[in-house]
């Protein structure tokens, strides 16, 4: 009699540390990169206009955005708690597989890889505006910003399948230099603080809960990519013990960027020209310094921050797909790896966004491309829901360690938070987003099933002749 179960978690490590021993080019993230990973894949190109985005609502939006970076920390230690259970590459998918079986774990799995591969290409559309502040010949023609958007996702897939090892170099460079400016005007701002540009705590009519909500569907899915580090374990050196870490002090510190340059924007620009700016790092640098070379520098910033989200979702992109490939649950050629990279899933994901690219700058109908997007936003809450309720199941059905009541029950309190934080980011996507990514992700079922099928042939004929097609510990 044949079973199907994942392979034990210090059997893929071992594989993992042989490979990369073998080869020059791949290279195990230590902490100080996998928390560049966390941080860089959470803070992309939103960073510089939330200020102006929650304006509207007043400094209430600081309220939102403090009970936000709580619901993160909470989900950032259910991560951290998940990955010291299952140090795998794969994150999401493996804690979705291993506590609700096959068909949770391909939901997980395939609908992280829409949200990487989509936010990849709305992210390097969104660079090229950038750009062209920059270099003004990039935004005179359309097939112009076309080119430079591929340039700039093709730029970090190449460092991806260049191996693990320029991987982490990009990461840390990146995050190294777009935090430098974010950091100029989250800390230097504060000291040209004017209070009186602040504005009123509340600027609309709605209730205090209301301005709250209303603002905080808004910044709902600035913490995205917390998962980062969990979703490469197999990458990090000790991932029981430096995932949780690099999860917890990523997200700690994306939190501290947020919440101190909102501040400081806040205090450097009067709050009625905020409300209407489409660049307010921009304006806060100028107000600091005077003259009108902000732009320039933010743009640099701005630029090199994506760049930076770029190369490590082009990384979390194929780590999925390559975990649930080793398990059947994808495609066979996703599980190709050189250099301690998945490159099939590099090359299709990055042939997928560079697709949506160029449609997106050549066709004529309007609209599909900001609703892929729109569909990306409830995509990605998919795997934290999975993830979240993941722990609960583990906790709840004694599989976790009983040893210490007290560290249990934080665990329990934890998980409680972070499933309510992720539904909390599922009804911020709204209305549309939910019932299209709902249809996009039950797409997704018809491939569940031909994979399926092909696993149970494969270990039918196993059992008919006598082999064990696989025998995996779902504990």
């Amino acid at each position: 009699m044949s079973s199907t179960t994942l392979r034990p978690a210090a059997e893929q490590t071992t594989t993992t540390t042989n490979n990369t021993n073998t080869n020059t080019h791949a290279r195990r993230f230590g902490l100080p990169i996998a928390v560049c990973l966390v941080m860089g894949n959470i803070i992309g190109g939103g960073i510089f206009l939330l200020p102006a985005s929650v304006a509207p609502f007043g400094t209430i939006s600081l309220v939102a955005f403090g009970v936000l970076s709580l619901g993160a920390i909470a989900l950032a230690l259910v991560f951290g708690r998940l990955a010291e259970r299952h140090p795998q590459t794969g994150g999401p998918y493996v804690y979705a597989r291993a506590a609700f079986g096959d068909f949770a774990g391909f939901l997980a799995a395939y609908s992280y890889w829409i949200t990487t591969w989509v936010s990849n290409a709305a992210l390097a559309v969104a660079a090229v505006g950038y750009l062209a502040v920059l270099f003004p010949a990039v935004g005179a023609h359309s097939w112009s910003m076309c080119l430079a958007a591929l340039a700039v996702q093709w730029l970090p897939a190449l460092a991806n399948l260049a191996g693990t090892r320029y991987v982490g170099a990009v990461q840390l460079v990146a995050t190294v230099l777009k935090f430098a400016p974010l950091l100029l005007v989250a800390v230097g701002g504060l000291f040209f603080f004017d209070p009186a540009n602040l504005g009123p705590f509340r600027a609309t009519d709605q209730s205090a809960v209301g301005a709250v909500s209303a603002s905080a569907a808004i910044l709902l899915f600035s913490y995205l990519g917390v998962e980062s580090a969990a979703v490469s374990a197999g990458e990090v050196r000790d991932p029981r013990r430096n995932v949780g870490r690099a999860t917890i002090l990523g997200t700690l510190g994306a939190a501290l960027v947020y919440l101190l340059g909102t501040v400081a924007v806040f205090g450097l620009v009067p709050h009625d020209r905020l409300v209407g700016s489409e660049a307010p790092f921009t304006d806060a640098v100028n107000a600091m310094f005077g003259g009108a070379w902000g732009g320039t520098v933010v743009a640099c910033a701005a630029v090199i921050s994506m760049v930076g989200a770029l190369n490590g979702w082009t990384l979390l992109s194929a780590q999925t797909p390559y975990a649930a490939a080793r398990d059947g649950l994808f495609p066979k050629a996703f599980e190709t790896r050189r250099r301690g990279v998945p490159v099939v899933g590099v090359v299709v994901t990055v042939l997928l966004a560079s697709a949506l690219t160029v449609y997106n700058y050549t066709a004529g109908s309007e609209g599909v491309f900001e609703i892929l997007v729109l569909i990306t936003t409830f995509t990605a809450t998919v795997p934290y829901l999975l993830s979240t309720a993941a722990q609960i199941y583990f906790l709840a059905s004694g599989q976790a360690d009983r040893v210490h009541r007290g560290r249990l029950v934080r665990d329990a309190v934890l998980a409680v938070l972070a499933f309510g934080f992720s539904m909390w980011l599922v009804a911020g996507s709204g209305h549309a987003a939910v019932y299209q990514g709902v249809l996009f992700l039950f797409a997704g079922v018809l491939v569940y099933a031909v994979l399926a099928a092909r696993r149970k042939r494969a270990a039918v004929q196993g059992t008919g002749t006598g082999t064990v097609t696989g025998t995996v510990d779902l504990g």
